[in-house]
């Protein structure tokens, strides 16, 4: 029996779990969940007879290891930034590692030591990054091997509430870590190329700054730029492109109601805040506007920002009760990022019986034997409830299938990878359509670079 140890069992980890399970009688598996929190975890999983639970932290040296120590392969879902004690723990114990998130400065100075010892640290291998790879390489791949050149490539992602839900004026909840998204773009200036030009957004301009798209039965998105769209101009293959963006998607409207965050200073998350605990939102909100004594907060929140009262845009802040002093924060000594997302939180979680979406758009542009032509695909997954959502489906089942896949040999190149070679995409992709993670793609008109884009079947 082949033994799997995963570390971590939050929110991402449902399909992920129920996959590896139905599977293990016929892989002759089992499964090892290793976190400080396992009470969440259903009684019909709990007593799966494949599976072994350890309830400790990870940061226990002793425990951690011993159970690396009993593993084939680890599945890491820890935070990013704790992904290397982990992978230093694999290194010795001699064992492979999986994990979604991207590879870390950490990772990359283990490659030879990785590859000497015949092991896989297979990173990126979640939805975005992840499934965003082996799809576009699919594509691009496709493309190439008729005989045409790459460029422009485009790749957007986003997870969403489900289209037959409305619970909110801005038409979104978090369906994945909250603090990723309060945080999104901060740390230097997206960068991408556009037209053979190197384009640059400062993160005060980030969500002004953003791109149309409609899909056919899902309707209109927008998307703004990601931090670094070129980190993977060479692992693409696409030092040649004359275009290459990559963007976060989201319903038409969030990205200017959330750059009133960004202005007002509420997504910083550089210094604390002094007593914070027990706050009340209203005055959260005070400390970042002037001093006026007759002025109330609200007024100074409609001038500082130019915001009419009849807009939109104000029934969104009031809708989070920002202005409140009936509400109050709970985090202590927290920066003014935290205190946001605890106000958001309150707000935005997925109710019991609200699904979720995830969404993934490409466009790629070509010259195929003197004419330019285009490629779109999309991608859209739906949840089916609070635990089982599309976010879960499509960060945990290609974590579980690659696991299953490097077990059998199936991926067997060693080193630090990302999944941008046909060994690892052309499994993966097709053992995910059997679980109805598909896309559709089609041939349209080129149109080069556009702010508006249309993708139908």
């Amino acid at each position: 029996m082949r033994n799997i140890l995963l570390i971590g069992a939050g929110k991402s980890t449902a399909y992920l779990i129920d996959y590896l399970l139905d599977q293990s009688k016929k892989e002759d598996i089992s499964l090892c969940i290793l976190d400080r929190e396992t009470a969440h975890i259903p009684k019909q999983i709990a007593s799966h007879p494949a599976l072994s639970i350890v309830t400790a932290s990870v940061t226990d040296k002793v425990i951690r290891q011993k159970q690396i120590a009993l593993a084939d392969i680890v599945i890491s879902m820890l935070p990013a930034h704790m992904h290397t004690l982990v992978a230093k723990d694999c290194l010795s114990l001699e064992k492979h590692l999986v994990t979604a998130s991207y590879v870390s400065p950490e990772l990359k100075e283990m490659e030879d030591q990785v590859k000497e010892k015949g092991l896989i640290f297979l990173n990126e291998m979640g939805v975005d990054p992840g499934i965003d790879h082996m799809s576009a390489m699919a594509f691009m791949d496709q493309i190439k091997n008729k005989g045409g050149e790459i460029k422009l490539f485009e790749s957007f992602t986003g997870g969403l509430v489900a289209p037959q839900e409305k619970p909110n004026l801005w038409d979104y909840k978090f369906t994945w870590n909250p603090r990723n998204v309060v945080i999104a773009g901060q740390g230097g200036a997206a960068k991408f190329i556009q037209e053979g030009t190197y384009k640059y957004i400062p993160y005060h301009k980030l969500f002004r700054r953003t791109e149309f798209m409609h899909i056919e039965g899902y309707g209109k998105f927008e998307a703004y730029a990601n931090r670094d769209s070129l980190k993977y101009r060479t692992a693409y293959g696409l030092e040649n492109a004359l275009t290459l963006y990559r963007g976060t998607m989201r319903r038409v409207g969030f990205s200017k109601a959330w750059n009133i965050f960004v202005q007002l200073g509420l997504t910083d998350d550089s210094y604390h805040i002094e007593e914070s605990e027990q706050m009340s939102y209203r005055a959260f909100i005070n400390l970042f506007l002037p001093y006026s004594p007759t002025d109330s907060v609200e007024l100074k929140v409609r001038h500082y920002l130019k915001i009419d009262q009849d807009d939109i845009m104000w029934d969104k802040l009031m809708e989070l009760h920002l202005f409140s002093d009936k509400h109050f924060l709970t985090k202590q000594n927290g920066t003014p990022a935290e205190l946001l997302q605890e106000i958001l939180e309150a707000h935005w979680t997925l109710g019991l019986e609200e699904k979720d979406m995830v969404v993934m758009y490409h466009k790629i542009g070509y010259e195929h034997q003197g004419k330019m032509r285009q490629l779109d695909a999309h991608m859209v997954v739906e949840g089916v409830s609070q635990t089982h959502t599309a976010m879960a489906k499509t960060v945990g089942l290609p974590l579980a299938i690659s696991c299953l896949l490097i077990l059998n040999k199936d991926i067997s190149t060693p080193g630090v990878r990302i999944p941008i070679d046909s060994e690892i995409y052309k499994p993966v992709l097709k053992l995910l359509a059997q679980e109805g993670v598909v896309f559709k793609d089609f041939e349209v008109p080129y149109l080069g670079y556009a702010t508006e884009y249309v993708a139908s079947s």
